[in-house]
């Protein structure tokens, strides 16, 4: 007689939704999502892998592993309309980046929610509109997140790009524009590496879209460092505090 498998818990269900809608996460991300200290944040993740919910992938030396949603996973967590995502080593530098903003964004504005492009995908297609997202000559663009007001009817959501290597100039200031132009949303927050930050920099200006583009450098996010303990309080520090204080300036209140 085949033995019973274990439920799952809420907790790893939670874990599995939040994974899903950002399509890969870092053990450093979920601590500091949840407000863990790092074992135990990986002591989590490992449980949910071995209950068969999510996936640990480590491609990049000296760089944090990748857990991705299984399709197990997504069934006993009723998530519909999302794949699991599939990580190499060419996308897993840019989906940790994107799993470490999503968290320190989370944290820094919890009166909004952050929602992943795999996330705004799906919205978008039920709804058959975009909803964050701007218009390009030929397509849609979209953010790599996006920060939702949780309430007040009307408030538009804040896009936020995490951007790594440098795009040619006309594609960087086509971009730009077209965010200058979106009514979706009440601005755009990009997050850039330091060898990008001069040319966005000029893309921005060039575009004209500086009343509405707020640019910062990644390194503003300062590493989750919890002070210890279960659940540990996290008091920030002055780069993460300063990275607030200059997103603030996007239009909404961001």
């Amino acid at each position: 007689m085949l033995a019973k498998s274990k439920p799952h818990t809420q907790e790893q269900l939670t874990i599995v939704r939040w994974t899903a809608g950002l399509g890969a996460v870092t053990a450093q991300a979920f601590a500091q999502h949840m407000q863990l200290t790092l074992a135990s944040a990986r002591t989590r993740l490992a449980a949910a892998e071995r209950a068969g919910l999510v996936r640990k992938t480590h491609v990049l030396v000296g760089e944090p592993a990748l857990y991705t949603t299984t399709s197990a996973g997504l069934r006993a967590a009723s998530v519909h309309g999302l794949e699991p995502c599939r990580v190499s080593a060419a996308n897993a530098p840019h989906a940790i980046a994107c799993a470490t903003a999503a968290a320190a964004l989370g944290c820094a504005y919890p009166d909004h929610m952050v929602m992943g492009e795999r996330e705004l995908r799906h919205q978008e297609r039920q709804a058959g509109a975009p909803l964050a997202s701007a218009k390009l000559a030929r397509a849609l663009h979209r953010p790599d997140l996006v920060l939702w007001p949780r309430a007040g009817a009307g408030r538009l959501p804040v896009a936020v790009e995490v951007e790594l290597t440098v795009k040619a100039p006309a594609r960087l200031a086509e971009i730009c524009r077209a965010w200058a132009r979106c009514r979706y949303v009440a601005g755009t927050l990009y997050l850039a590496s330091e060898e990008v930050l001069r040319p966005l920099a000029k893309a921005i200006a060039r575009a004209g879209a500086g009343a509405r583009v707020v640019l910062v450098g990644l390194d503003a996010l300062a590493p989750y460092e919890p002070s210890g303990g279960e659940r540990a309080e996290h008091d920030g520090d002055q780069r993460q505090r300063a990275a607030r204080s200059r997103a603030s300036t996007v239009p909404g209140d961001a």
